[in-house]
């Protein structure tokens, strides 16, 4: 897998129509004309013949890049790949990948994918996919050379800090099985759940998660972690009802744009809540958009409390607008928000217990420095947290290190972060009943 964009929350939309009429103005009009000029002057004196298709989409595409880093048009096949990224399998490497600085970086290697197994690493910089150098090259581009039939090799070339060389990797691609959802019994009545990607069948899997762990407890669940770390985001329909899961009622998240139709408010129903156990949630510089959604919204209603790292701050959603049945427009066009009013974007939800450096068993100094530019806010061109010009001139903080890179994830023994969980809701326990038996 090599995901569009770290932070993606998808929400597609049917056709639509726009009226030229109304969407450009006079001034407009003069430099449509001066486009138009300027597209005859390339196709009559270009150094070789360049179709006015490929003009317009080169166009197209560097006006949707000057606005934000999520923004962007999908020629059919690039379309078609976004549609496979939510059902979860395809045939690929299994890396996430984001663009910082115009040169294509690992976010993080899948637990269990052919990169991972190769050694592919967080913060590796892509420089060449086969003998294409990648300087510049959009996310849907490497997504679209990345993948391929399962069995079939590609080679990428990475820049990794401390190496005076390149690394090259002939990788073989496989089917890549994302599983959205994994689940295990941590004993004494503790469940631990993990989600990866929010997918179409996200919600539904943590209820039969919750329903398996459950009846492997005697007595039902007695508290969970929620693992989110490096989940960098999806469908924002499953982070909706995954919150709900857990709540009884409320705000769960609310966008807010510049049309009436971009400002929407997502509630909690009161069926199937699950309210009778601590949640602890677990979250790193990884996490981001439909995570950090999830993660707000157990925050806000103090449903649950957040162990980690400050999020990535993707705080935005892109509409998936079709334009002809085959392409389509991927456009950010809100901004969300947690129920008390907190804008993620470019500042990612700060947890309620900062998971430090001094608590950690073992700390890969490397791994922290790569990951510690891996964040919105050091993205070209990120929004600003409210309404107003994208954050073009603003020096971003760097965001807090991260304490996972994938191997060891929740591991008792061999994943800190994890382990300070459990103290924490077993902690919970010992204080409750000795409140019980004071009462």
């Amino acid at each position: 897998m090599a995901a569009f964009a770290l932070g993606l929350t998808v929400a597609f939309f049917g056709g639509f129509s726009v009226d030229p009429v109304d969407a450009v103005d006079r001034e407009g009009y003069d430099q449509l004309e001066q486009f138009s000029n300027i597209l005859a002057i390339v196709q009559r004196n270009y150094v070789d013949d360049v179709t006015t298709k490929n003009l317009v989409e080169g166009a197209v595409n560097g006006m949707l890049a000057s606005l934000d880093p999520h923004s962007a048009y999908l020629t059919p096949d690039l379309y078609e790949e976004l549609q496979v990224d939510t059902k979860g399998s395809f045939g690929g490497l299994g890396i996430e990948i984001t663009n910082r600085g115009g040169a294509l970086t690992v976010v993080s290697p899948i637990e269990d994918t052919p990169a991972y197994r190769a050694g592919i690493e967080s913060g590796d910089q892509i420089v060449k996919i086969e003998d294409e150098f990648t300087k510049d090259m959009s996310l849907m581009d490497a997504v679209k050379k990345m993948r391929g039939p399962k069995g079939s090799k590609v080679r990428i070339s990475v820049q990794r800090e401390g190496a005076s060389d390149l690394l090259d990797f002939s990788i073989e691609r496989a089917e890549i099985e994302i599983e959205s959802v994994k689940s295990k019994s941590l004993g004494s009545g503790l469940g631990y759940v993990r989600i990866t990607q929010f997918q179409e069948r996200t919600a539904t899997d943590v209820e039969e998660a919750l329903d398996a762990l459950t009846k492997k407890n005697e007595g039902g669940l007695r508290g969970l972690v929620l693992d989110l770390r490096n989940d960098p985001g999806g469908l924002l329909s499953q982070a909706v009802d995954v919150s709900d899961i857990f709540l009884d009622g409320g705000l769960i998240v609310y966008t807010d744009g510049r049309l009436e139709s971009q400002k929407q408010k997502y509630f909690a129903g009161k069926k199937n809540s699950r309210l009778d156990f601590p949640i602890v949630v677990l979250v790193n510089g990884g996490t981001a958009s439909a995570a950090e959604i999830v993660a707000g919204a157990l925050q806000d209603h103090k449903r649950a409390l957040v162990l980690g790292t400050r999020t990535f701050g993707k705080g935005s959603v892109q509409t998936i607008l079709p334009l002809d049945g085959e392409s389509a427009l991927r456009l950010t066009t809100a901004r969300y928000y947690t129920p008390s009013g907190r804008s993620i974007q470019a500042a990612g939800i700060a947890p309620d217990i900062e998971f430090s450096n001094a608590v950690r068993v073992v700390r890969d100094e490397k791994l922290e420095r790569r990951q510690r530019l891996l964040s919105e806010a050091n993205l070209p061109k990120h929004l600003d947290a409210s309404a107003g010009e994208s954050a073009k001139e603003k020096e971003p903080e760097a965001a807090a290190e991260d304490d996972v890179d994938g191997r060891g994830v929740g591991e008792p023994g061999k994943d800190p972060q994890l382990d300070r969980a459990i103290e924490l809701l077993k902690s919970w326990h010992v204080f409750k009943t000795v409140v019980a038996k004071r009462g």
